[in-house]
């Protein structure tokens, strides 16, 4: 966690979990995040995919800028707008993997439900903090 001195002095909502629980979930969610990938590129189908992978290079893009935006430059209000749309585009890619395969859509709600608690705890700390 980048600057973790200034993330402790924030007041945090209810149910904020310790923040020693966030790099094991997150290494569990990006392993089900890639299986998920390889089994909707390894799919075999004629349906076109290209909509499935813009909206999964979008998810992915999004999930990499919030750490930066929050915790380097401390902008709570922008990384809240970041994972919102992140919820979002994580719904859009699972809807394009649904179509091709329900497993690799599947692999997405863990990832998803973690995301929409972040989402929760984002908006407590902009409610709180701002």
């Amino acid at each position: 966690m980048q600057n973790p001195v200034w993330y402790e002095s924030l007041k945090k909502p209810l149910f904020t979990p310790q923040p020693e629980l966030f790099a094991p979930a997150w290494i569990f969610l990006y392993g089900l995040i890639t299986l998920s990938l390889f089994v909707y590129i390894y799919k075999q189908t004629d349906k076109n995919k290209t909509l499935g992978y813009i909206f999964f290079a979008i998810q992915l893009l999004l999930n990499l800028s919030w750490s930066p935006v929050f915790f380097h430059f401390q902008n709570i209000k922008l990384s809240f707008v970041i994972i919102v749309l992140l919820v979002l585009s994580i719904i859009l890619t699972m809807v394009f993997f649904y179509k091709i395969s329900k497993i690799a859509a599947a692999l997405l709600v863990p990832y998803l439900l973690w995301t929409c608690f972040a989402l929760y705890l984002n908006y407590g700390i902009m409610v709180l903090n701002l």
